[in-house]
């Protein structure tokens, strides 16, 4: 893995050597790893920014396939000014002599890797015949999620609710959606994706049915949640059980007990519990953001040749 000079890929051109089709094997892969523990990654290290209350946080990892560090951006006021809520960009180095290979957008990569790793999830944990999705949220995760989780799962039906109306029928129309309110979203849904930047709870368990998967990836903070106590208290996933415990609010403040790490699922070491209620909590890490930066490398170096 050698070049004479770093790579340097904006977010287009990042777009153009990323598949979601790749990506989703390369997340399970990535999970794996972590869980055996084949993976240096330390909890991000976050900064707090007040106001106007967002935070900037580092991401490092040395994996069994490479070595970079992320450096992620998060301001949910960005919503009202028209720009991207997540920020970030992806330092990618040799780790046999740590010589810089790459430096690329990672706004693009997290909002994929993200959605890659939920479908991962929801191929291993929902329902075989899963026919409603139901997506809590209408911005970027929730359009990828869109796509990524119909690669693994034939929904018949896609729901979308939305804090923003506007943004839901949007949402409907471009994904060929029903927009309605989230309890009736959720009822009898298979899926179900929370993807809001709410420090509240928005998912209430009352409202899921006996085996249903939810996906919630939103609430990255340790006082925040979108889930209320009743959902998060099912078979609960994580992808890091140290982040968990650290950084999310659904967790920490709900004391819910954690049973499996996904990776440790993936790998046959643990009952998928598919006949159950079960969520995953993503909080998302930078092994993954390694194995998505290097599929995006990879296919780079070989079109310049």
């Amino acid at each position: 893995m050698k070049t004479n000079k770093p790579l340097f890929l904006d977010e287009e051109q990042v777009r153009g050597h990323l598949r979601m089709a790749d990506l989703i094997p390369a997340m399970e892969k990535a999970l794996i790893d972590f869980s055996a523990g084949k993976v240096t990654q330390p909890v991000r290290s976050v900064i707090n920014i007040d106001p106007p209350g967002g935070f900037l946080g580092l991401m490092p990892a040395l994996t069994p396939d490479g070595l970079g560090l992320k450096a992620v951006t998060f301001y949910p006021s960005n919503a009202e000014r028209g720009i991207p809520t997540h920020m970030a960009t992806i330092f990618l180095v040799d780790p046999e002599t740590g010589t810089p290979l790459a430096v690329m957008d990672g706004r693009l990569i997290t909002e994929m890797r993200t959605a890659a790793v939920s479908a991962a999830a929801t191929k291993l944990l929902a329902s075989p015949d899963a026919k409603v999705l139901a997506i809590l949220g209408s911005g970027v995760q929730a359009h990828s999620h869109a796509e990524a989780l119909q690669l693994v799962k034939k929904f018949e039906e896609i729901r979308v609710w939305s804090g923003t109306m506007a943004h839901a029928e949007h949402f409907a129309k471009e994904h060929g959606a029903k927009s309605m309110s989230a309890e009736e979203a959720v009822r009898d849904a298979d899926v179900v994706v929370t993807a809001t930047n709410s420090k509240t709870p928005v998912l209430k368990g009352s409202w899921l049915k006996p085996g249903c998967h939810v996906n919630a990836v939103g609430a990255c903070r340790p006082d925040w949640r979108e889930l209320d106590d009743e959902a998060i208290s099912n078979v609960l996933f994580v992808d890091s059980r140290e982040a968990a415990m650290k950084e999310s609010g659904d967790v920490i403040l709900s004391g819910a007990k954690i049973y499996a790490e996904l990776g440790e699922v993936l790998a046959g070491k643990v009952p998928s519990r598919t006949n159950e209620i079960t969520i995953f909590k993503s909080l998302g890490m930078a092994v993954e953001d390694i194995a998505a930066s290097l599929l995006v490398y990879r296919s780079a170096i070989k079109t310049k040749k």
